[in-house]
This record gives C-alpha cells, structure tokens and sequence, in this order.
C-alpha cells in the first residue's frame, strides 16, 4: 500500500510525522475519490472513559487532511509522490461538527477535495467508528512549501523555523 506520509520527508509532526516515534503515526491513501485513514485508539487517547478526546480527533483530521491535500496536488499533475518540486500544506482552518462520541477503538477516517483555488484547498472529512458517523470537519489547506520556489524566508522550509 502506498501511504502518503511514506513521501513526507524529515516530518516531525505529532500526528502524520513518520519521524516522530511518540506521535500517532497515521498512514493515508487513496480509495477512488476519497483519501482513507483507518486508525487504532489507545486508552491514553481517551478523554472520558471509553470515549476518544477530541483533540486527538481533530489532530487526525488536520493531519489527515493536509496530507490529502497534498497528495492531492500531485495527483492534478499527474506526477508521482516521490517527484519534485516537493509540496507542504498547513492548515488554514478547520470547522469541525462533533455528532455522536467517537468510541475510543478503531476509526476510520474519509476525506475529500472539495475545491481548488490557487494554493488553497477546501475539503471535506468524516471520522466513523464502524458505520457510524461520529464527526464531520470542513478544512482549508494552504500549500505554504513549494520546494521549486525560493525558500529563503519561508518559516515552513526546513532549517527555517
């Protein structure tokens, strides 16, 4: 399976980042128009009992999205994950919708590119444990890293935060 957080070199982040062995490690991919992220709750992760917090929930679905997101970007030129120029996204906002607890078990989470306007992107995910709707987001995501364009004063490029 190829997992969208694989080409996302030297990321530290707490909820995709591969390089973060304390984080939650998430792993993304692509089933038709949808990008997909199954993940396993832990007891730490829970904010009542037997019930996931939701900030973790939120963290999932930031990480989830940017990812999306930029793979997304990729997938507009036709170019492979592991080509360059290489593309960062950071969040520009998130709208989240709470429905139901979220179990603290196995999650499922799906999200989908709404539109495209220049480096913004606007999407749509669901969070679901089993086939029940438990959180719906609407996020924006702006693509801050563009590694063919001058990264001298960009806080997003490596070596600059």
């Amino acid at each position: 399976m190829e997992y969208i957080q694989n080409y996302m070199t030297g990321n530290v982040c707490f909820g995709c980042g591969t390089e973060n062995a304390e984080g939650l490690q998430i792993k993304s991919f692509w089933e038709g128009e949808s990008c997909i992220c199954e993940w396993q709750s832990e007891e730490k992760y829970q904010g009542w009992k037997n019930i996931m917090n939701g900030g973790i929930i939120a963290t999932l679905i930031d990480c989830h999205t940017m990812g999306t997101a930029m793979s997304h970007a990729y997938r507009l030129e036709n170019r492979d994950l592991k080509s360059d120029p290489y593309y960062g996204y950071a969040t520009g906002s998130m709208e989240i919708k709470y429905l139901k607890p979220t179990p603290n078990d196995l999650i499922r989470l799906e999200a989908q590119v709404l539109e495209v306007k220049g480096r913004k992107t606007t999407l749509a995910c669901q969070v679901y444990s089993g086939d029940t709707l438990t959180v719906e987001a609407k996020v924006i995501a702006i693509r801050v890293l563009d590694s063919s364009q001058n990264q001298a004063s960009n806080p997003f490029a490596e070596g600059q935060a």
